[in-house]
């Protein structure tokens, strides 16, 4: 009498099947956000220094800036609150290059190179799921907006393009974070990387002053400059006042120069992001 043995039972791979990307994306997404509750310290420090900003410029140096003309802090209040949602999405770019240099670092890209999921997915998860926490972000430093002052002077459709554009904009200054993240060796040097180009840019920028009060040869890089045209955008959707409007383009179209810089950004940097992943994970 013979004993039969049972061979194993291989699971058989479909031939051409390709990692659905948004499917381990929104996995990686939620990856993401679970990290949040845990890290309470990140919702705190991530929310206050918008609201610092809000209430510095608001009380200190609300009387002493003019706009187009006013010394009125209400005015300038309302006028301020355009750029501070400006200046606080574009400084989520630290956000996702912290958090990818700091991936980077612990080994875990190398972990998700391992698995069967498409590669594109490990950036699109970091990247949207800081936009949900940008967003959380945004809603706060709104609501803090109407305390100090702030109000939506417009339509509920104005307001609503005016919340998108916003969200757009973390969205396109998030993928250039990614890129910044990928490109260095630590989560140290990613935080410098991600804002030390920033302070010059915001602050050379129609965000804090109107840009008319500026030295002469300044003026034209504040009136191009993506922050301005952003600011520009919401001020004008909200209802809020815009200072001198430049006759220019940038100062007529403000919307339409935010819809071309943010598609040219977001287009760029997402497949140099993509790109530099796709090299980092072949070495």
């Amino acid at each position: 009498m013979t004993a039969t043995t049972t061979p194993p039972q291989v699971r058989a791979e479909t031939p051409g099947a390709k990692p659905s990307a948004v499917a381990n994306g929104l996995v990686l997404v939620w990856r993401n956000l679970k990290r949040l509750p845990r890290q309470p310290d990140m919702v705190v420090y991530g929310t206050i220094q918008p609201i610092m900003f809000v209430v510095l410029f608001a009380y200190v140096f609300g009387g002493s800036i003019s706009v187009g003309g006013s010394n009125d802090p209400r005015v300038y209040r309302e006028f301020l609150m355009g750029g501070i949602f400006a200046e606080t999405m574009a400084f989520a770019v630290a956000s996702s290059s912290v958090g990818l240099a700091d991936d980077m670092k612990k080994g875990l890209v190398d972990r998700f190179r391992s698995l069967p999921i498409a590669r594109s997915a490990v950036i699109t998860g970091r990247v949207v799921g800081d936009l949900v926490f940008n967003a959380f972000v945004l809603v706060v430093l709104m609501l803090c907006g109407l305390v100090v002052g702030w109000r939506i002077r417009s339509t509920v459709a104005e307001a609503a393009l005016a919340v998108f554009i916003l969200l757009l904009f973390t969205f396109a200054m998030l993928w250039v974070g990614a890129l910044i993240g990928l490109s260095v060796k630590s989560a140290e040097v990613a935080a410098s990387a991600g804002l030390i180009w920033l302070f010059p840019l915001t602050f050379i920028s129609n965000a804090f002053v109107d840009p008319s009060y500026m030295p002469g040869w300044l003026q034209p890089v504040a009136e191009w400059n993506p922050i301005s045209a952003v600011a520009l955008s919401v001020r004008d959707l909200f209802g809020n006042p815009v200072g001198n409007r430049p006759d220019s383009f940038a100062g007529d179209h403000p919307v339409a120069l935010t819809f071309i810089y943010l598609a040219a950004i977001i287009v760029l940097f997402s497949w140099l992001a993509v790109r530099k992943y796709q090299k980092a994970v072949t070495r």
